[in-house]
C-alpha cells in the first residue's frame, strides 16, 4: 500500500522547526508586552515622549480630517437650517446662552474687580494668548477625557496654561509636543477646579465624572443655597485658570452641591486659546499705594 501524502507535523523536522520558532516569537512578544504594561502601571510619563512625537506626526492629517468634518457639518448646518425652520430657533436659543453667559462672566468680572481694587488698589494687566490652535480629536470612548490640540511647544505653549473657548473654559495642557499637545478636559476624573457662583462668594469645586457632567461640591456645608440654572465661573484660587471664566450651568440639586453641564464643550468646538498660567501670588505681591508709604 502506498504511503499516505499527508504527514503530521511530528514527522517533519522543519515543521517542528516552524512551530518551535512560533512558540518562541509568541512568548518574547508576551513578555515584552508584560513589560511594558508594568512600566505603564508605574511609570506613565515614561511614554510621554513617544506619545508627543506620535501626535506631532499623526497632527497634519488630522488637522486636515478636523477641517473637512467642521466643512461638512457646516454645509450640512446650511442645509438643514434652509429645510427646517426649527434650526433658527435653536441658533436663537444658543445666542441667548451665549448672551446669558456673557452676562454671568462680567457681573463676577465686576465684582472681583470691587474686592481686589478697592481692597488692594490693585490694575488688571491685559492678558494675551500665548496661542490659538484647533482641537483636532478628542478620547471620547475612552474612560479618560483628553483633547489634542494641534499646536506645541513651538508655539510657546507649556505645561499646565489654561485652555478656553469663547465660551469658556476647556482645560488645560497635559503634554507638550513640537507642533501638537494633550489637553486634560474638564470632564476628565482627575480634573478638579476651583469655582464660585457668579454674583456672589458661594465657593465650590468642580469635579469631573468622566462624562459629560460636573460634580458641585460645596466647601461650606449645610443649607445647600444652589439653584437649578446657575452659573459658575473660575475663582483664581490655586492659579492656572484666572478668575472669572465660564464653567459649568447647574443642571441638578443634591445634598453637598448638584451637577451641572459644562459650558465649553470640546465636541462643539474648534478653535481654542491658550492663555499664560494664572500666578495670583505675583499680583498680590506687587506693592500697593499704602505698602509704598510704610516703606518710606
Amino acid at each position: 500500500m502506498a504511503p499516505s501524502g499527508t504527514r503530521r507535523s511530528s514527522y517533519s523536522r522543519r515543521a517542528q522547526y516552524n512551530i518551535f520558532t512560533g512558540y518562541i516569537i509568541a512568548g518574547v512578544g508576551a513578555l515584552i508586552g508584560a513589560i511594558l504594561l508594568g512600566v505603564s502601571f508605574f511609570q506613565p510619563s515614561f511614554f510621554g515622549g513617544p506619545r508627543s512625537a506620535a501626535q506631532d506626526a499623526v497632527t497634519p492629517a488630522t488637522e486636515t480630517a478636523a477641517t473637512v468634518r467642521s466643512g461638512s457639518k457646516s454645509l450640512w448646518d446650511s442645509v438643514s437650517g434652509y429645510y427646517r425652520a426649527g434650526s433658527k430657533n435653536a441658533e436663537l436659543k444658543r445666542e441667548m446662552e451665549l448672551a446669558r453667559i456673557r452676562l454671568e462672566e462680567a457681573k463676577a468680572v465686576r465684582q472681583e474687580n470691587v474686592r481686589l481694587k478697592g481692597l488692594l488698589k490693585l490694575q488688571d494687566k491685559e492678558r494675551k494668548p500665548v496661542a490659538v490652535g484647533r482641537l483636532v480629536g478628542s478620547s471620547s470612548t475612552s474612560t479618560r477625557r483628553f483633547a489634542y490640540l494641534g499646536a506645541g511647544s513651538d508655539d510657546g505653549i507649556e505645561v499646565g496654561m489654561p485652555v478656553r473657548s469663547p465660551r469658556g473654559v476647556v482645560g488645560r495642557i497635559l503634554e507638550t509636543g513640537d507642533s501638537s499637545s494633550r489637553v486634560l478636559l474638564l470632564t476628565d476624573s482627575e480634573s478638579v477646579l476651583p469655582v464660585r457662583r457668579a454674583g456672589d462668594e458661594v465657593v465650590a469645586f468642580a469635579e469631573g465624572r468622566g462624562d459629560s457632567l460636573l460634580r458641585i461640591k460645596l466647601i461650606n456645608l449645610g443649607i445647600n443655597p444652589l439653584k437649578v440654572g446657575d452659573l459658575f465661573v473660575t475663582s483664581g484660587a490655586g492659579g492656572y485658570y484666572p478668575p472669572g471664566i465660564a464653567v459649568a450651568i447647574v443642571t441638578e440639586l443634591a445634598d453637598d452641591g448638584g451637577l451641572a453641564r459644562i459650558v465649553s464643550d470640546p465636541a462643539a468646538t474648534d478653535f481654542v486659546a491658550v492663555e499664560p498660567i494664572f500666578e495670583p501670588e505675583a499680583a498680590l505681591g506687587a506693592s500697593t499705594p499704602i505698602e509704598e508709604e510704610l516703606t518710606d
